[in-house]
């Protein structure tokens, strides 16, 4: 694989798909590091230190929201937009037949719809934030029109992103919006390597070793389970049309163990900090009772074992009801049936679905409790090194893995494809 990676610079239309795609990351940290006018730096450094919220959200920013820059937002209200619309569709069955009936063409109408609601949620948003900072005499107080020109900024960076995820997408290789997240993710490493190092102590060189070999066979288990899939075996009737046999072929319907990808843990995390974020917009209406909320937020958070504890039960739960949204057996029944597609020793129709739903329940289910180890990982790795620098990010290398492998694949099979055209 390591050659075919380098290989791809061989040829002229591979090398500028990846110039391209490295132009737009440096064009989002660029982006990332222009900010607003009017910040206090040293009270803004320590707002994120100190809430765990705006702490996650800042991960999906690529730390764009730390600096409160013009692109503050990143890409999270389009990731809200696709959640909310992939909800939408079990409430609306025509959005339902859109994505899942239509082909290509409808979802790119899905898309279009969700990047119409980005703009009300970015803008909603921004706001918000930049009242919440305002309130708290981080950023200075802007007056109507300058608020309505930063939202209206915010949102325009936000829609800049979107802009650049599909422009990555039309190289086809890897996903657009994955690779900007990932980008901002890794970005950080440097930071976190300088404060390593800076902390290091000759006494603390076994929990720097223990912490190398964690976090290496975490990047492990991570590969194995975003690898990891149930091949349900498919076979096909013979068809006869005109002169010519068709089917009579066998194939397998891949049933990935790691399928809900990070989406739950998203979940999972804003359902037990949002009550803080409640807080802190309340306080700025009524200050005692905002912060009778964030107290009890705080005491709930501080208990390592019962945050830790919900947080994985939560993560556990929402990775069977994402699957539950996105995996409809019922329909791959019906469009297995409709190309004359079966699976051995069980009949078509209801009961293939039953047998694809109770097949998805096992594979979700290591799915699901190993996506919940990897959640409450930095709870762990804190309390086994007892320091806040050596801290393992499970979201955040679930992220960089995931997208990593997919790029690398797909990057292999175009070199592949123009390796055997030269042939």
């Amino acid at each position: 694989m390591i050659k075919r990676l380098i290989g791809a610079f061989k040829f002229a239309d591979m090398r500028r798909k990846l110039l391209i795609i490295a132009v737009i990351l440096i064009v989002f940290r660029l982006l990332a590091n222009v900010p607003i006018p009017g910040v206090n730096h040293d009270a803004l450094a320590q707002f994120f230190g100190s809430n765990q919220f705006f702490g996650f959200l800042n991960i999906f920013s690529g730390g764009a929201l730390s600096n409160l820059s013009i692109a503050m937002l990143g890409l999270g209200p389009y990731i809200t937009a696709v959640i909310i619309m992939q909800l939408l569709t079990m409430i609306f069955p025509r959005l339902k037949e859109m994505y899942y009936e239509e082909g290509e063409a409808g979802k790119a109408k899905f898309n279009r719809y969700s990047r119409y609601l980005t703009v009300p949620l970015a803008a909603s948003s921004g706001f918000g934030f930049l009242k919440l900072l305002s309130n708290q005499g981080i950023i200075q107080q802007f007056t109507l029109g300058e608020t309505f020109m930063n939202v209206l900024v915010i949102v325009a960076g936000s829609m800049f992103l979107v802009w650049l995820g599909e422009l990555i997408d039309e190289q086809k290789i890897g996903n657009g919006t994955s690779i900007l997240i990932m980008a901002g993710i890794v970005s950080g490493l440097p930071i976190a390597l300088r404060n390593a190092i800076v902390s290091y102590q000759p006494s603390d060189i076994t929990t720097y070793l223990s912490f190398v070999v964690l976090a290496l066979v975490v990047i492990g288990g991570i590969v194995m389970m975003n690898e990891g899939e149930r091949k349900v075996p498919v076979s096909y009737a013979r068809r006869v049309r005109g002169n010519k046999l068709y089917g009579g072929v066998s194939s397998y319907l891949p049933l990935r163990v790691g399928q809900a990808g990070v989406i739950p843990i998203i979940f999972a995390i804003s359902l037990l900090l949002f009550p803080q974020f409640i807080g802190q917009i309340i306080a700025a209406f009524s200050y005692d009772l905002g912060q009778k909320v964030m107290t009890f937020t705080s005491v709930l958070t501080n208990n390592q074992l019962i945050y830790g504890l919900l947080y994985f039960i939560l993560v556990f739960i929402f990775t069977y009801f994402y699957i539950g949204i996105t995996f409809d057996p019922q329909e791959i029944s019906k469009n297995l049936q409709r190309s004359g597609g079966f699976i051995p020793g069980i009949r078509p129709g209801v009961p293939t679905a039953i047998y694809l739903k109770s097949v998805v329940q096992r594979v979700t289910l290591f799915g699901a409790t190993a996506l919940g180890l990897i959640a409450v990982l930095p709870i762990a790795t804190q309390a086994l090194t007892g320091t806040q620098v050596l801290t393992i990010g499970g979201t955040s290398i679930l992220i960089v893995v995931a997208v990593a492998l997919d790029v690398a694949k797909q990057i292999e099979s175009q070199v592949t494809v123009r390796e055997y055209e030269n042939i």
